[in-house]
């Protein structure tokens, strides 16, 4: 029970955390409306079951003691979080509410955002790899390691569902949509920022 609780509160002061999750679901949930937000929080979820496969298997233990494996999953996620960035900085598309003119990315697109959001984050790599390796006993069962992995990627979709649910909401989501294009490169540099500051990530 002790094990349950420190994953429960680690994962849950982890999720609410600001990060590039927080900044890409705010932006497609105020933009693009609830469920272009629900599905980049489901794509978070899936982008946590990542962590969580590798890190069981052992994998993360070899990408770590390799440095060059390691900056290379920097660098990707680098240049993911840069590039959406990139486009969150430039846009030049005032919308609103009503607005009809303006392409919505399909829900599958929604969805693998989110997913490579969150898979290509290396901080979250090493969060997955702390909570198994310093919380969870290696005595465990298989089933019992995959279950908590469930647990924090249900915690995520809980957590970002509601953030997307909250910044979609009519009265929200129009208020920001009044200054949309400065939060939308205040989003932008938050990205450009957020990734270029993984550069200086380390495992020590």
């Amino acid at each position: 029970m002790n094990e349950l609780l420190a994953v429960a509160t680690i994962t849950i002061l982890a999720v609410m955390s600001p990060g590039p999750d927080f900044a890409m679901v705010t932006r497609n949930s105020y933009v693009y409306g609830t469920k272009i937000g629900l599905f980049s929080a489901l794509g978070i979820a899936f982008g946590v079951q990542v962590h969580v496969f590798y890190t069981i298997f052992g994998v993360t233990l070899v990408i770590m003691n390799s440095p060059m494996l390691f900056t290379l999953v920097k660098l990707l996620g680098v240049g993911y979080l840069v590039y959406i960035g990139f486009q969150s900085l430039t846009n030049k598309h005032q919308i609103n509410v009503e607005s009809t003119a303006v392409v919505k990315p399909t829900t599958l697109s929604a969805f693998r955002m989110g997913f490579l959001t969150n898979a290509l984050n290396p901080k979250t790599m090493l969060f997955v790899v702390s909570v198994y390796t310093q919380v969870i006993q290696s005595t465990n069962s298989l089933l019992q390691n995959f279950s908590y992995g469930l647990f924090i990627s249900f915690a995520h979709w809980i957590w970002f569902s509601v953030i997307a649910l909250f910044f979609s909401t009519p009265t929200v989501r129009s208020k920001i949509l009044n200054y949309q294009l400065v939060m939308d490169k205040i989003i932008g540099l938050l990205f450009i920022f957020l990734g270029l500051s993984l550069l200086f990530f380390n495992t020590k």
